[in-house]
């Protein structure tokens, strides 16, 4: 018992960041019950992926920094490797080729790089003066569009659009002025042109026209929001009760333990119960930048911030494309949704963070 004793103590963690992951991973158990139709099975199978996320949470949390910004290069061309192949011979399942399969396990490279990218765009700005020179944002902007191609040709339009999220946060955070970002803005308005024609399949062509007109398909392509906007409305206020969402119940909902999740919470708790869920995201998201912003170094500043953003921008995109004012883009409410490949994901990277400010003095700046 004194020897575990002895090892607890030395686990490094933030015990008000665990806290509040805790709180979203609960919820998620809640909506797991409810959304698959009370199986038990599903909560189990939840609750083991919340367990083994946990374990790599903590053991990331004990890796210190210097250890990370060592490992950033490799990790980072291993993600690339990884993406090749899966793009030559990945499993296809639901139209994309996104899965690597080795024996049982079965997992999606994409994943890797919502780590990778924030870490080799802070390595790399890490050992140069800061705000980042033409060349260093041309530099950075290359590392991180290139798992970006290489994830939306599988494709994979969501996971696309958080690494890219990634990588430019950390630029953001390294002091990118105001009249690069508008350059950045500008050449991508003016090649939106381009993309509708010749970088986007006809589903998602398809996507961005529901947004605007959901009845325009209202049994095709715009039964999704349709039915999420119902969901959330039917809320009301205060809920409609644990268990007693109708959309979700009488299968009207579609993939409502997955992507659209939020839209059974809004059912189930209302417009209160939202408030609160988006409040503890508010805590996780401010939690994670004062952790960012007292590390020692300039590489942990940068990936705790990077982290932190990828985050926001996860639970930005997924709200809003529940509530009708973003595209559907099959982005999971992170840590809330059913699932485990993301989970795992989002968990290592706030072990990261946990890692940074564990390990603050041990690498001074």
């Amino acid at each position: 018992m004194s020897a575990w004793l002895a090892v607890w103590r030395r686990i490094t963690v933030d015990w008000a960041l665990l806290l509040g992951l805790l709180g979203l991973c609960a919820a998620g158990l809640l909506l797991a019950y409810s959304a698959s139709g009370e199986s038990v099975q599903a909560v189990q199978s939840q609750g083991a992926r919340v367990t083994l996320s946990l374990l790599l949470l903590l053991l990331a949390a004990q890796v210190p920094v210097g250890w990370l910004q060592r490992l950033a290069a490799p990790f980072y061309l291993l993600t690339i490797i990884l993406l090749i192949v899966v793009d030559a011979i990945g499993a296809i399942g639901h139209g994309a080729q996104r899965w690597m399969e080795l024996g049982p396990l079965r997992f999606q490279p994409s994943e890797l790089a919502k780590l990778a990218v924030p870490m080799m765009v802070a390595r790399y700005l890490s050992d140069r003066a800061l705000p980042p020179t033409a060349r260093d944002v041309t530099t950075s902007a290359a590392l991180a569009l290139l798992p970006v191609l290489l994830i939306a040709a599988q494709p994979d339009l969501g996971t696309a659009l958080l690494v890219a999220a990634a990588g430019l946060s950390v630029l953001f955070l390294a002091g990118l002025s105001w009249r690069v970002i508008g350059l950045f803005v500008g050449l991508a308005a003016a090649s939106a042109p381009l993309l509708w024609l010749f970088g986007m399949h006809d589903y998602q062509r398809q996507r961005v026209l529901t947004l605007f007109d959901p009845q325009r398909d209202p049994l095709g392509a715009g039964y999704h929001i349709i039915q999420s906007t119902i969901a959330i409305g039917s809320g009301g206020f205060y809920g409609k009760g644990w268990l007693e969402g109708t959309q979700t119940r009488l299968r009207f909902l579609p993939e409502s333990a997955t992507d659209f999740v939020f839209a059974v919470f809004g059912e189930e708790f209302g417009l209160l119960g939202a408030i609160g869920l988006l409040l503890v995201y508010g805590f996780i998201i401010g939690r994670g930048m004062y952790i960012a912003s007292q590390a020692s170094d300039g590489f942990g500043r940068l990936l705790g911030g990077g982290l932190v953003c990828t985050f926001f921008v996860y639970v930005l995109v997924n709200i809003g494309m529940v509530s009708g004012l973003l595209p559907v883009v099959g982005v999971p409410l992170p840590l809330v949704s059913y699932g485990g490949t993301s989970m795992v994901t989002l968990m290592l990277g706030f072990g990261m963070l946990m890692g940074i400010r564990a390990h603050r003095k041990l690498w001074p700046a």
